[in-house]
């Protein structure tokens, strides 16, 4: 899922530089949302993680 993230922001930073300002403006929202949410599922999967983990002798 980040290599999603880093393809949407190389292509923002290529269209950033030939002037293709909308094109960069919402690969950047886009690739700062696919972090966002690769963020939250890390944070569930770590938690979920520690909470199964944990037996009770």
């Amino acid at each position: 899922m980040l290599s999603w993230v880093v393809t949407f922001l190389v292509v923002a930073l290529i269209a950033g530089i030939l002037g293709f300002g909308g094109i960069a403006g919402v690969s950047i929202e886009i690739a700062k949302t696919i972090f966002f949410i690769a963020v939250i599922l890390f944070l569930v999967s770590a938690v979920v993680g520690l909470a199964r983990g944990r037996t009770q002798v």
